[in-house]
């Protein structure tokens, strides 16, 4: 089956959602990898910039 969503490889596999098998989504205009959701609790920081609070002053 032919889908207009393809990357270009031929080997899309494209499920309602937008969803590719290898992770990408269809975004309105083409197939690119989706924005990952942050994934640290509330109030932990991963900026190497930013000290923690539990560091010794």
């Amino acid at each position: 089956m032919d889908d207009d969503r393809c990357c270009g490889t031929g080997t899309c596999i494209i499920n309602d959602e937008g969803f590719c098998w290898c992770g990408q989504q269809w975004n309105g205009e083409r197939m690119c990898f989706p924005d990952k959701p942050a994934s640290t609790p509330t109030g932990e920081t991963t900026d190497p910039a930013r000290p923690s609070d539990s560091a010794d002053d």
